[in-house]
């Protein structure tokens, strides 16, 4: 009878050869498209023979790839990268292949590379100068037709008169170049333009201040602005010499304007040393006022009301440009009345120049002053302060009551010019 309870002899191992001599090569990194642990084989059942994994018979260490246990880090994490960047063929070449090192990227110099050459700045056009120049604002330029106007009952249609009105014109043009133009290198400067066009770009098209968009230079500029003094001086003293007369209060005024146009915002600074309100009537009344008497020699009373009502109306909408402005010219140091009072204050300002204006248009027929037709001439200009000053600080669109009152300038100029033009052949008194 068999016994069970002794187990049979093992079966003897077969001879392990010896594993041949080899060079040692470099170790071959993981297979990148290996199955993750959750995709290794279940283990066999008990009793399954299961073939060693080294060719060697040795136990396989636990933790190695191939048994099943999570492999620990031997040396510092390396973060995850990309799998291309697992190639073996990208590890060719590293230190622990004895391999030469490869460079994996463009060979660095020992010297560092020379700066980009910055593109040469574009050519001024004729168009940027002019928009320094600001000539499509002519709001100082309409006084002229009004005062062919008003001259035209005492001189006639002659061609002597309109030739010196062209050229006054061409000198008037050339001292508001010369204005503006410091006055944006002035405002470049102190970075008040930048505050005041920056943040509204599109309603106060910023391509009128060419320093700000980048499209002049700041000695580009300063050359045009000075060039432009010489063309005033020029022009303004050949005017006086071709004059049909010459007062002296004309003479006299002619020179302050061109003065105080160039020290508007350079030099003496006018416009920072709280002069600037005062200075945007005083050139529309001169420039109303010197031109009329060098081709009459003379003014009177009338005369005077109307050069007034004219220099009135660019100091109007300036107010309101200062107003938008008063947080920029504050911060620069440029004295304004907006710039200096509260809100409120300002606009009683505005408030009282403008009922002070249409006093003036009223109350000039009360004192004989103007003709009894001045007052209905200009009852619509009355209507249109009223509806700035509604949609300025009721409605609180300042820029909107602004080019309201840019308009409301030009159509009183047009009805001057042409109640002017019809006053002769009007009865004296109704």
């Amino acid at each position: 009878m068999t016994d069970h309870t002794t187990a049979p002899p093992a079966p003897e191992a077969p001879p392990v050869p010896e594993a041949p001599t080899t060079p040692t090569t470099p170790m071959a990194l993981p297979d990148p498209v290996a199955p993750l642990a959750s995709e290794a084989p279940t283990a066999p059942a008990p009793g399954t023979p299961v073939a060693s994994p080294d060719p060697m018979g040795a136990p396989v260490p636990e933790g190695s790839p191939v048994s099943g246990a999570p492999v620990a880090p031997v040396g510092p994490s390396v973060s995850e990268t990309p799998p291309d960047s697992l190639d073996p063929a990208a590890s060719m070449g590293s230190p622990a292949s004895g391999a030469p090192l490869v460079p994996m990227g463009p060979p660095v110099s020992e010297t560092p590379p020379a700066p980009p050459v910055p593109a040469a700045p574009r050519r001024p056009t004729v168009g940027t100068y002019a928009r320094l120049a600001k000539l499509d604002i002519v709001d100082y330029y309409i006084g002229l037709p009004l005062v062919f106007a008003m001259s035209l009952p005492l001189l006639g249609a002659r061609v002597d008169t309109v030739g010196l009105l062209l050229l006054i014109l061409v000198a008037e043009i050339a001292v508001v170049a010369a204005m503006v133009s410091f006055d944006d290198v002035t405002g470049y400067r102190d970075g008040s333009d930048a505050a005041n066009y920056g943040s509204d770009a599109a309603r106060r098209r910023l391509a009128r201040k060419p320093l700000v968009a980048g499209t002049l230079t700041e000695p580009q500029a300063l050359r045009f602005g000075r060039a432009a003094t010489v063309a005033s001086v020029v022009l303004w003293t050949l005017v006086v010499a071709l004059a049909p007369h010459r007062p002296l209060w004309a003479v006299v005024g002619a020179a302050l304007c061109l003065v105080a146009s160039v020290q508007y915002s350079w030099g003496l600074k006018i416009s920072y040393r709280g002069f600037q309100e005062i200075f945007l009537i005083g050139l529309g009344v001169g420039w109303v006022l010197v031109p009329y008497g060098l081709l009459v020699g003379h003014i009177d009373g009338f005369v005077i009301v109307q050069a007034l009502i004219f220099g009135g109306g660019p100091m109007i909408f300036g107010l309101y440009s200062n107003t938008n402005d008063a947080d920029g010219d504050r911060s620069a140091g440029r004295i304004t009345v907006a710039a200096q009072v509260s809100p409120r204050v300002n606009m009683v300002f505005i408030i009282a120049l403008t009922v002070a204006e249409t006093l003036l248009v009223t109350g000039s027929h009360l004192l004989g002053i103007a003709p009894w037709w001045f007052p209905l001439a200009l009852l619509p200009v009355i209507g249109l302060r009223v509806a700035q000053l509604f949609i300025g600080f009721v409605l609180g669109d300042i820029l909107r009551a602004r080019r309201l009152a840019i308009h409301t300038h030009r159509a009183t100029v047009v009805l001057l010019i042409g109640a002017n033009l019809v006053a002769p052949f009007l009865p004296e008194a109704l």
